[in-house]
């Protein structure tokens, strides 16, 4: 039976440290764009986006249960699937 418990820990730990490297991941790619995009894209300021993934990542060492990292993964999940397109349709890369 130690055997199951063995399995679900090590798929527990991939599934935390993946989460872990999106959260990162968000937060990077917040930094690298300027306050006048977030304007321009009509989202939340460049302050408050990173602000939330920054706490997401913090909370992420802190054993405070599932539930705190679970919402801190949507914020990122929310940031790259809604925030970043915007960004990136706005600005050109060289």
């Amino acid at each position: 039976m130690s055997g199951v418990f063995q399995v679900e820990s090590t798929i527990g730990l991939a599934v935390y440290f993946v989460l872990l490297a999106v959260k990162i991941f968000a937060l990077g790619s917040a930094l690298m764009y300027s306050r006048e995009s977030y304007e321009a894209a009509n989202k939340l300021t460049k302050t408050v986006w990173c602000v939330i993934l920054g706490l997401g990542v913090v909370l992420s060492f802190i054993p405070l249960g599932m539930i705190l990292n679970l919402v801190a993964a949507i914020a990122a999940f929310v940031y790259l699937a809604d925030v970043r397109p915007a960004l990136a349709g706005l600005t050109r890369r060289r």
